[in-house]
């Protein structure tokens, strides 16, 4: 792991940079522009909710996997088992994605109107996409370290792990935080 230890660090750093960039970047814009009417913050969530599911669907799953070729270093006996694991997981973790993506889009439909129930129920629905997640890292832990050992498994869960952090970073500095109550 000595080898591949500069080079993935190197590619989560930038990764963290963009990250934080997109996010100031972000902040900045919210900061400068004028209170938006009503009908902005409308066309506001349609575009954040269209950039999650951007950032979802395709560039960044492109990239984690990219990624985690890189940082897992695998030689090709190891490979052979690890990506259709891998893919089996990314499968699953699309479907499950697609919780979070109705939540979001609930969200994005009740922000202006936000009721102490609805509230709850999203944040309910957050924690169950997050456990369900972790559940799923877990069951695939397992399989890698079935086929692969414990050390390789720990790589692949740091990895998957740091990589969801960042993409939960770039969703959350997209949407607009909860307006207060009503």
């Amino acid at each position: 792991m000595t080898k591949s230890n500069p080079s993935w660090l190197l590619l989560l750093t930038i990764l963290a940079c963009c990250a934080g960039a997109c996010a100031q970047q972000t902040s900045q814009a919210q900061s400068t522009s004028e209170p938006a009417s009503a009908s902005a913050m409308t066309d506001s969530q349609q575009q954040n909710v269209q950039e999650y599911i951007d950032l979802l669907r395709s560039d960044v799953r492109h990239r984690k996997a990219e990624i985690m070729g890189v940082v897992m270093d695998l030689n090709a006996s190891q490979a052979a088992k690890f990506w259709p694991i891998y893919n089996e997981y990314d499968k699953e973790l699309t479907k499950l994605n697609d919780l979070r993506l109705a939540n979001i889009q609930a969200y994005a439909q009740n922000y202006d109107h936000m009721t102490d129930a609805k509230a709850n129920e999203l944040v309910q629905n957050a924690f169950a996409y997050r456990k369900q997640r972790s559940e799923l890292l877990a069951k695939y832990y397992d399989r890698v370290k079935a086929s692969l050992g414990a050390v390789e498994a720990a790589r692949f869960v740091q990895v998957e792990g740091q990589l969801l952090n960042i993409i939960d970073l770039q969703i959350a500095s997209h949407l607009p935080v909860v307006p207060q109550g009503s």
